[in-house]
């Protein structure tokens, strides 16, 4: 098993995909790689968002299949399910309406390899599965500030402010907006079940089966990191996608996932992890991202 970083691969460009397939040839391929980052991320760089993870994506896809490889899994985002989706997410909605806006490029850079991949199984029969994980969580994420996810940011912002002695924390949004999270772990156990057991061409999501609002979340975090102030909603800031909920029915009957590891304790861990090795994971992730 080869796990290659992008300062030896650079999977945007197209030999050194050829490179590393050569190097290793693998017969399981599972595309993790992304240049992805929080709202602020996604507003800023959407160009670069979109034609990044199209790239990687398309150029990955076919030189796996020119290079004999048996199986692909590819991993998709909960930013490709339309704004206004049903919820629980269920994945025959997913072609039903656009995405949130501010993330939108990135969502839909990474929706067409499910199309890439489905008209390769119809042509080619090239065994390729889509997996649609919902928000991951835990230890190594990215908590740089410019670019980290919602859960690394709050453990940052908390952590920061008890370090500083203020008195409050100023959060984007309004709070409302709702999202579901998955750990680390718990997201690697069904990548690898779905590799081992799935094989159909239709999407599967991948998450907990559980909804809190950000405002929940906010409170969670203040909590078990041992902060008391106040929390500001800057409304002038997006919330982003109302709702992220999404349905596990078909990982649970499809190959048996089910996540095992309840938030709370997930956040403990994470906030350990972080607090354990505060300056390396900030100086670790600068520039670097992780799955919204």
């Amino acid at each position: 098993m080869i796990a290659p970083r992008s300062a030896e691969y650079d999977l945007r460009e197209r030999d050194a995909i050829r490179e590393v397939l050569a190097e290793t040839r693998p017969d399981l391929v599972v595309h993790l790689a992304a240049v992805v980052g929080g709202i602020g991320a996604n507003m800023a760089t959407p160009g670069q968002f979109f034609y990044e993870n199209a790239a990687m994506g398309i150029h990955l896809i076919e030189e796996s299949r020119l290079a004999g490889v048996t199986r692909f899994v590819c991993i998709g985002t909960v930013c490709a399910y339309p704004k206004h989706a049903p919820t629980p997410f269920r994945e025959e909605d997913l072609w039903n309406g656009y995405p949130e806006e501010t993330n939108a490029p990135y969502g839909l850079a990474k929706k067409m390899l499910l199309v890439q991949l489905q008209a390769y199984r119809q042509q080619y029969g090239f065994e390729g599965i889509y997996l649609l994980p919902v928000n991951l969580y835990g230890p190594r994420d990215n908590f740089n500030e410019r670019t980290s996810h919602v859960i690394p940011a709050l453990i940052k912002k908390c952590d920061d402010a008890l370090t500083s002695g203020a008195d409050s924390i100023t959060c984007w949004g309004s709070g409302r907006a709702s999202r579901e999270f998955l750990y680390v772990d718990d997201a690697a156990d069904g990548i690898v079940a779905a590799a081992a057991r799935y094989d159909g061409e239709e999407p599967v999501n991948l998450g907990s089966g559980q909804e809190i609002t950000i405002a929940e979340l906010t409170t969670l975090i203040a909590e078990l990191t041992g902060f008391g102030g106040e929390i500001v909603w800057d409304q002038s800031k997006p919330d982003g996608q109302p709702r992220r909920w999404l349905d596990t029915t078909r990982a649970e009957r499809d190959f048996g996932f089910r996540a095992g590891t309840e938030l709370r304790e997930g956040l403990k861990r994470t906030i350990d992890w972080y607090r354990a090795t505060r300056e390396d994971a900030t100086q670790a992730s600068i520039g670097s991202g992780s799955k919204s």
